[in-house]
């Protein structure tokens, strides 16, 4: 009977529990797609950091999130020490990376360089990595061309990834300038599992070190072991020896990268936490009106036998319907807009970074039926309190 009466309450006002409803909707449909660029975050990286090949990354210093944006600080010097005791250490590869971020108002024009020797075997770096067209990286003589802008320094080699070559255009034969001095000629676009390749470009690591002014430093090394399942075994003994590096295995890239996915995780919560507040105080709102409204309905249907615990679960079971039917919309609106922002976000950077799964839809869903609850207690508890007399006097 309860179930009925609810329902029919909320029919009766149409536009007060539409409106209702919505706000509940935007609130819950905010949440999904704020939380939801968490986990698209989390996918994202666990792809690329699987995609990558090196047992570990040697740093200098810790390793966190911003370390990639970072000016290259590692001296070289510590290259040719690792080379000398990679025998020791069971290292059976040792590759010096350099990492230049290249930013852009353009999406177009951001670029990540990723400085790599000539002769490094990608397959080994990057999983399934594969030509599309073109060749790799090889050595060649700088030289010198004219174009509408002017004389172009081209200094090396670049491989491009898939997702970077169709998010800017490139294509085999064109020239990216890299600074005034120096520029790189595409002579390769790849592809490979993961995405990490994807939206990246590959150059000798020598000219990209000299176009930035960092001939003796580099931002990381990695290191392919002989035998992998050692990983952090090895990384212990290379601590002790190098205290001053860093050492991560890909575990330990996850969690860096984990952490600061749960930091952001925190403020989109409190982000949603203010909408959802919005949206209780809209149905508590709503359910006092309605209570206001239909006193003296509630003294007649306690005149005629029913007991205050009847007028509570009637009051709480129209704010949880109302909370239900906004969240179910919300739900509805978070999956546009994870899908809007995936569509843009694949522009830019090659990459879906929202992910809606069934986890995310149950918290939405179920902080809204508690929101909703939480709501309705107070406008409930006002309408048992009414005096039958009073009640049912009441014009």
């Amino acid at each position: 009977m309860i179930p009925q009466l609810a329902i029919a309450s909320l029919i009766r006002r149409p536009l007060r529990s539409l409106l209702t409803a919505l706000g509940i909707a935007i609130a819950v449909g905010s949440t999904v797609v704020f939380l939801s660029l968490g986990e698209g975050l989390r996918s994202a990286f666990d792809d690329s950091l699987e995609g990558l090949g090196p047992d570990i990354q040697a740093s200098y210093g810790a390793f966190d999130a911003t370390s990639l944006g970072s000016v290259p600080q590692m001296p070289l010097s510590f290259l040719a020490e690792l080379e000398a005791d990679a025998a020791d250490y069971g290292v059976a590869r040792v590759t010096p990376v350099l990492v230049y971020m290249r930013g852009s108002l353009a999406a177009a024009s951001a670029f990540v360089f990723y400085g790599i020797p000539v002769d490094t075997d990608l397959h080994r770096l990057y999983r399934d990595f594969a030509l599309l067209e073109g060749r790799g990286l090889a050595e060649r003589v700088p030289e010198t061309r004219d174009d509408a802008v002017g004389t172009v320094p081209i200094v090396g080699d670049a491989l491009v990834g898939e997702q970077a070559a169709m998010r800017s255009g490139i294509a085999l034969g064109d020239v990216l300038r890299l600074n005034p001095e120096a520029a790189f000629e595409v002579v390769g676009i790849a592809v490979a599992d993961g995405g990490l390749l994807d939206n990246a470009i590959l150059v000798p690591i020598e000219p990209l070190q000299v176009a930035l002014g960092a001939e003796e430093r580099l931002s990381f090394v990695m290191l392919e072991l002989e035998d992998p399942g050692r990983a952090s075994v090895t990384a212990e003994r290379l601590s002790e020896a190098y205290p001053d590096l860093g050492f991560q295995t890909r575990g330990d890239l996850s969690s860096v990268f984990a952490r600061a996915v749960r930091v952001t995780d925190v403020v989109r919560l409190g982000i949603s936490a203010i909408a959802l507040i919005v949206g209780g105080i809209a149905v508590a709102n709503t359910m006092l009106m309605s209570v206001f409204e239909r006193t003296r309905e509630f003294g007649v249907v306690r005149a005629v036998g029913a007991r205050p615990r009847f007028l509570v679960g009637l009051v709480l079971l129209e704010a949880l319907l109302l909370a239900l039917a906004g969240a179910v919309v919300g739900v509805a609106l978070g999956f546009v807009g994870a899908a809007a922002i995936n569509r843009m976000a694949f522009d830019v950077i090659g990459l879906d970074v929202a992910i809606v799964t069934p986890r995310l839809v149950a918290f939405a869903v179920a902080v809204a039926a508690g929101m909703g609850l939480l709501s309705g207690i107070l406008p409930a508890e006002r309408a048992a309190r009414v005096p039958i007399a009073v009640a049912v006097a009441r014009e």
